[in-house]
């Protein structure tokens, strides 16, 4: 081989090699980025949780527990943040679980008043939840709206996880559905969770949230309290804000009632979450109360088994 020829292949080796390890890095940075973001978020929430055991202890909602929420031109967001009295191995185990997550948190949403179905199922590979959202009285699923989330547990350590569901579109112009769950375990054998609700809308879902609003929604409120310009006397807010923190409580409670009945034999704990959330939104008997508890448990019971039974 000549010096030219040698120097030639040398520098081949050189490239091949340099193109190798440039490959493998875009290999490895997503799985180095997740780590970090994970490692990140944890350490975010951890943060949070000390800077705020004040507002956790001392509160409106007689738990450890406060919320948030904003409001912007096309955008609502709700979070709430709460100390359970679970071990953060069952939130995760029960809500996290790439296989069985999707079908448990279809037991959470169902609930909801304005859930009337949700079906958990494969496309693609991807885990998805059927969900119909209607009236908060029963009604057929022809009358409802579906709304098509995607599953997905997005970080899962021994010491943190989060899991969001997704849905592009939702009824009357809504859309960018986001349902975030994220955890870290705390003293006691406790789990520090926060709750994401949030989602925007065009025109249409501005002209429905108005006349809803103006309607039967016109004396309807929220949890913060504001001071009326008025009197100076702090007052619940309503409007658009107070509407999603409604709906966001119902959420966080149908998650701590779920989680509640796990303790129970397996054939009880449909009434057991059924009566634990009911009985956890008459707490807030101002915000959340709509109808009475025996129409609450026939209801649910009903749009339950047509829950087993309807693809």
């Amino acid at each position: 081989m000549s010096a030219q020829t040698k120097s030639l292949f040398i520098t081949r080796v050189r490239v091949a090699w340099l193109l190798l390890a440039m490959l493998l890095l875009l290999v490895c940075l997503p799985g180095r980025t997740l780590l970090a973001q994970g490692t990140d978020d944890a350490a975010s929430l951890r943060e949070h949780y000390q800077n705020h055991t004040q507002q956790l202890d001392h509160n409106q909602f007689h738990r450890q527990l406060y919320m948030d929420s904003s409001e912007s031109p096309t955008n609502l967001k709700g979070d709430i943040y709460a100390v359970v009295d679970y071990p953060f191995a069952t939130v995760s185990g029960a809500l996290n679980d790439p296989v069985k997550g999707p079908a448990n948190w279809c037991d959470v949403l169902i609930l909801h008043l304005n859930v009337k179905y949700c079906h958990a199922a494969t496309n693609n590979g991807v885990a998805q939840l059927s969900v119909n959202l209607g009236k908060k009285v029963e009604e057929k699923l022809s009358s409802t709206y579906r709304v098509e989330f995607n599953y997905r547990p997005a970080v899962t350590s021994a010491e943190y996880f989060r899991v969001e569901l997704n849905a592009d579109t939702g009824p009357l112009s809504t859309k960018d559905y986001r349902i975030v769950l994220e955890a870290i375990p705390v003293s006691g054998n406790r789990t520090f969770l926060h709750l994401i609700y949030a989602y925007g809308y065009g025109l249409a879902g501005r002209v429905a949230m108005k006349t809803y609003l103006s309607t039967i929604g016109r004396d309807k409120v929220g949890f913060t309290t504001v001071n009326d310009p008025s009197s100076g006397q702090p007052e619940y807010i309503g409007g658009v804000r107070g509407l999603l923190e409604r709906n966001t409580m119902r959420y966080y409670l149908a998650i701590d009632a779920y989680l509640a009945a796990l303790s129970v034999p397996a054939g009880g704990r449909l009434q057991q979450r059924l009566i634990t959330w009911f009985d956890a939104t008459e707490q807030y008997p101002r915000q959340l109360h709509e109808v009475d508890r025996d129409a609450y448990l026939q209801m649910k019971n009903n749009e339950y088994t047509r829950q087993q039974t309807v693809q």
